[in-house]
């Protein structure tokens, strides 16, 4: 989907910070929406969505199970 969004699960990467993952969350909803930065009137629901995808993101690698890993 886009390029600049690196996978953030072991074995790509062991050291996933909030800043990772609030950096994909970004890029996602700035290729869906279709927008680099929104205009002042899309600010919050642009802003709501980057925090309400980061959420999820650490969610689901919180959870998940990587084969040959400690969970």
């Amino acid at each position: 989907m886009c390029r600049s969004i690196k996978t953030l699960r072991p074995p790509y990467t062991d050291d996933v910070t909030e800043d990772d993952v609030h950096a994909a969350a970004l890029q996602y909803v700035r290729k869906i929406s279709g927008f680099r930065a929104p205009a002042a009137h899309n600010t919050e629901a642009f802003n709501q969505a980057v925090d309400q995808i980061a959420h999820a993101t650490a969610d689901l690698l919180a959870t998940l199970q990587v084969r040959g890993r400690p969970s």
